[in-house]
């Protein structure tokens, strides 16, 4: 394939037969329409129309015009190995004939435009967690693998072999698309992995974590297993994250490397000030890197059964140490550790770019190493708090509305709103809930 051949044209060179249209809400959910290849010709010119709100976290009433995916055919990806003759294209929601802005991919993409206003091109690369599960007898959830009980099961190769057919057919698939899959290891909780691949662009990076996590998942249910993101699904295991790893190129030359950086991390003033904007605005940026009640059971825990929770509580910096929220490996990229595997990639990236190009605007000092803001402080307890940090933040808060258009009626709904409202549903939602735990402590309590 090449950059210049349309839609029609991709599929006759794949074999394709059948496209899956896709996108995610707000909250990160895939949704797609299957569309033949006898009717490629439309999609590619009108895309394809959904009811909007069926689709769920897109800031539509049942009132609303139809949500209309028009595809980006730049990220058609053939997908023979899932099914024969199938691909994906992704697709940005428009509603009557403009860019949706409650679509996170629009989202994202208003931001790349701001950082190319500012004269810098995004780099992504992401690292996506998870757990392979299954259910017992009882219908409780369990280690998919029956042998993985070690107490301390990071890297143990026997689990990696018992797990060979699921590892190497999305290790396989990942470099048949030609991401570059460098990885596959087993992570630090029973039943957990990551596998690794190449960096890219900000949005093709998007495009990839949610096509991965379709490819986790369906790889998964053909072998009898549940693969998920969520992130605290065990109480006493380590939970999940989607780290981002992230950097900036001007006219394609890097920005983040200096050879004289008195602190010795290698890095220049110009990624300073983006460590220090992602530091400054740490706590809003985790109503959007770790968006669901399940999130604050991962930052919150003190340890887990093998003794480390790798979740940060303090938004600090420094160099090879991943107890910090921002590591900072080596001269060309800062690893973001806050974000987990229920983040929305879209939003997440778009939120970190945001605070990390205010970081440079603002010339932002993030301090010294291990510090971090006089006026930050913990991260966010719970979704709640969150969410309050992120409505005080304007300038995360902004990341949310920046695809409204300029002529968007004032008394018209926001995103920020909206997002904010589900949040907060969402948080008040599990809190009405009456646990276990209420019932073990105060039953016969008084």
């Amino acid at each position: 394939m090449t950059r210049t051949q349309d839609l029609a044209e991709r599929c006759a060179a794949t074999g394709t037969t059948f496209i899956l249209a896709l996108f995610v809400d707000l909250r990160g959910k895939p949704c797609a329409k299957l569309v033949p290849v006898e009717a490629v010709d439309e999609l590619a010119s009108d895309g394809v129309g959904f009811a909007g709100y069926a689709v769920g976290a897109m800031g539509q009433e049942p009132k609303d015009p139809d949500l209309v995916a028009i595809p980006d055919v730049e990220s058609f990806t053939p997908i023979p190995f899932v099914k024969e003759g199938l691909a994906i294209v992704h697709c940005d929601p428009h509603v009557q004939g403009r860019p949706w802005p409650f679509a996170p991919r629009n989202i994202l993409k208003t931001l790349i435009a701001a950082a190319g206003d500012a004269g810098f091109e995004p780099w992504v690369g992401a690292e996506v967690e998870y757990f392979l599960l299954k259910r017992d007898e009882q219908g409780r959830l369990v280690t998919a693998d029956d042998h993985d009980d070690s107490s301390q099961p990071c890297y143990d190769v026997r689990g990696l072999t018992r797990m060979y057919e699921h590892l190497t057919s999305i290790s396989t698939a990942m470099n048949a698309l030609g991401w570059g899959n460098y990885a596959n290891d087993h992570e630090d909780g029973n039943g957990q992995f990551e596998q690794n691949f190449a960096y890219a662009d900000a949005l093709t990076t998007a495009d990839r974590v949610t096509t991965l996590r379709y490819l986790l998942s369906v790889f998964a249910a053909e072998r009898g297993m549940i693969a998920t993101f969520m992130p605290k699904p065990f109480a006493d295991r380590t939970g999940s994250g989607l780290h981002l790893h992230m950097s900036l190129t001007s006219a394609g030359a890097a920005v983040f490397p200096s050879a004289e950086d008195e602190r010795g991390l290698g890095l220049s003033p110009t990624a300073y000030g983006f460590v220090g904007g992602i530091l400054d605005h740490a706590c809003a940026l985790q109503a959007l890197m770790a968006p669901t009640v399940n999130s604050y059971k991962r930052t919150g825990a003190v340890s887990t059964r093998s003794g480390a929770s790798w979740a940060p509580r303090r938004p600090t910096y420094g160099g090879n140490d991943r107890t910090h929220y921002l590591r900072i490996p080596d001269d060309q990229r800062v690893e973001l550790r806050g974000g987990d595997g229920s983040a929305n990639p879209y939003l997440a990236i778009a939120a970190a770019l945001g605070a990390g190009l205010d970081g440079i605007k603002r010339s932002l000092d993030p301090g010294a190493l291990g510090s971090c803001p006089d006026h930050v402080g913990e991260l966010p307890l719970t979704l709640l708090h969150a969410v309050e940090a992120l409505e005080a933040d304007p300038v995360v808060y902004g990341v949310l509305d920046a695809a409204l258009p300029a002529d968007w009626p004032a008394e018209a709904l926001t995103v920020g709103k909206y997002f904010t409202g589900l949040k907060r549903d969402e948080f008040f939602d599990w809190h009405s809930q009456v646990s276990p735990w209420e019932i073990d402590s105060y039953l016969t309590a008084f």
